[in-house]
Order: C-alpha cells, then sequence, then structure tokens
C-alpha cells in the first residue's frame, strides 16, 4: 500500500495547476509556485524538464501511485497494441479505486483508496480490497450494504463539483465500465500529456 507523501494543495502550488479541480485549491487565487522565489520569471523549460512535469502530474493525479506502478503501468501500456498514450490513460481508468472516484462515491482520488481498503466496495459479487486491480469493460462494482447507507457516500454523490463520465453507466448503488475510454473521454479538469510521459520514459 502506497502512502501518498506530499499533501494534495501543496502537489497543486508545485505544478502550478489546480489538478483535481477542487474549488479550495489555492492555485485559484495564488498561481505562482510555493517559497520566497515562487514569483520570480520563471526561464524556459528543457524538453526532460516539460516530459518529466507532464509524468509527475499525471501520476499525481491519481493519488497514490508509486514510481514502481506507474513505470509498470507505462510497460503494460507499450506492450499493448495501440496507441502506447491511449493505453496508458486506459489502464489508469480501469483501477478499481478510479472507478469508485469516478461513479462519485467519494469526494477524492485519495479516499478512494481508502474507501475500497476497508472492504466497501465488490466487484462482480464479490468483497475487494485491492484499489489496484484492473475493471474489465462489463464487470459490475457495486457498494455493500453497509456503504450505500453512509452520510459520506450521499454527500458525494449529490455534490455538483464533478460528472460521471459517459463510459461507465452508474445506477443506484452499482457501476459498470461500458468501455474502455480515450483519452479525450477522461474529465481531466487540466491538459494531461501522457504522450510525453511516454517520450520520458522511452528516453
Amino acid at each position: 500500500m502506497t502512502k501518498r507523501s506530499n499533501a494534495k494543495y501543496k502537489i497543486d502550488r508545485r505544478m502550478g495547476e489546480n489538478i483535481w479541480g477542487r474549488p479550495k485549491s489555492p492555485v485559484n487565487k495564488r498561481e505562482y509556485g510555493p517559497g520566497q522565489h515562487g514569483q520570480r520569471r520563471k526561464g524556459k523549460m528543457s524538453d526532460f524538464g516539460t516530459q518529466l512535469r507532464a509524468k509527475q502530474k499525471l501520476k499525481f493525479y491519481y493519488g497514490n501511485l508509486s514510481e514502481r506502478q506507474f513505470h509498470g503501468l507505462y510497460v503494460e501500456a507499450i506492450r499493448l497494441t495501440g496507441d502506447s498514450s491511449e493505453n496508458l490513460i486506459g489502464l489508469l481508468e480501469r483501477r478499481l479505486a478510479t472507478i469508485v472516484y469516478r461513479a462519485k462515491w467519494v469526494p477524492t482520488v485519495f479516499a478512494a483508496r481508502q474507501f475500497v481498503s476497508h472492504g466497501h466496495v465488490k466487484v462482480n459479487g464479490k468483497r475487494v480490497t485491492i484499489g489496484s486491480i484492473r475493471i474489465k469493460p462489463g464487470d459490475v462494482v457495486e457498494l455493500t450494504d453497509r456503504a450505500k447507507e453512509m452520510a459520506s457516500v450521499q454527500e458525494a454523490q449529490a455534490s455538483a463539483e464533478r460528472d460521471t463520465p459517459d463510459y461507465l453507466e452508474v445506477a443506484g448503488g452499482q457501476v459498470k465500465l461500458t468501455r474502455v475510454p480515450s483519452l479525450s473521454e477522461v474529465p481531466y479538469p487540466v491538459q494531461m500529456e501522457p504522450n510525453l510521459v511516454v517520450e520520458f520514459y522511452s528516453r
């Protein structure tokens, strides 16, 4: 299990973007970087720096991925047929923790892993506690009876902060992945550049 080593708002400040689209993000008020030198004029970033930032931004977005896990997904993505960057996004979106977040059962992507690990989710009728397992199109993910009654779940479902994407069918306490999404279908609050991530690892 990988713990988040940085506060999410510090990540926003470092990246200079509101990665998760949260209304309380400090980037909404201060777009410059953290620290006493944060407002200094920035020089032109190198190709390596641009690729590294794209990789860090995508990895941070999914909350609790270690570098080893993220690189493993890249290795799997380049082995699949088709566009490697699209494959990478598809693998990330098929993680159980991501599905739970997209279904609006939890308020943040960080809460999704904890929610799954506490046994609040079933996949095809079986309770699962590992947020990194891969969901296949047609699989049914559902809340346990206890989870359906949780105030935090009901509050997250009622939130208008974000919408459920079209590649998920949500009905009551169930969600089904209808297809593996493409990059253009994933509702990222900021621009993600998985092609630069592929370039970073393929150096």
